[in-house]
């Protein structure tokens, strides 16, 4: 067993973030906080879709409401900071690693909840590994403090998914669909190349 950033233990660790993907944020800063605010905003709706997709789950509205309410918190940071860097927001562009994951969803309203939840759990796991690979590589100053709070808030993000779906599905089952969408995950990574994005 390895342990991911976020502390969940899983059968296979997520893959380690490239330097160069390091390089490129770095070398274009301003599109990728641009697409930094476009994934928490995304974020906030996703908890929302949750407790939308299964009010019957009562374990997960007041979790996922308050996560809502959190990922929105930190899309107010990310666009008050491109606020200042004189950037202005523009229409979505699809996520190919997102929409890489959601097509490996199962068929069924039992399947696709423990799914949605693994995915969703390791996706944070991701974003904390790569915010932290960014706060390492960011100089002194407030953007590094705010990328090392942000790299915090998506570790205990990513263990709140997987202790939410433990409490509905046997630790085994969890287990099976964390290694499988954690293989998944490195697929949809290596099938992009480095870019000012968060994926």
């Amino acid at each position: 067993m390895a342990m991911t950033q976020g502390g969940h233990m899983l059968q296979r660790p997520l893959t380690t973030t490239p330097d160069a993907w390091v390089h490129a944020v770095l070398a274009d800063f301003d599109a990728f906080l641009l697409d930094h605010a476009a994934c928490e905003r995304k974020a906030s709706a996703m908890a929302m879709t949750f407790v939308v997709r299964y009010p019957d789950r009562d374990a997960i509205l007041d979790p996922m409401i308050r996560l809502a309410k959190e990922e929105l918190g930190h899309f107010h940071q990310v666009f008050r900071i491109c606020q200042r860097r004189g950037l202005r927001f523009s229409h979505d562009s699809k996520d190919p690693y997102v929409n890489a994951l959601l097509r490996e969803l199962r068929r069924g309203r039992e399947l696709e909840f423990l799914d949605r939840l693994v995915m969703a759990g390791v996706v944070e796991a991701r974003g904390h590994e790569r915010f932290g690979r960014l706060a390492d590589a960011l100089p002194p100053g407030e953007m590094k403090e705010f990328y090392i709070q942000i790299t915090q808030s998506e570790a205990r993000h990513s263990e709140l998914f997987f202790d939410l779906a433990k409490i509905y599905f046997e630790d085994d089952r969890v287990e099976e669909r964390v290694t499988f969408f954690v293989e998944r995950e490195a697929a949809a990574l290596a099938a992009i190349p480095p870019r000012p994005a968060l994926h």
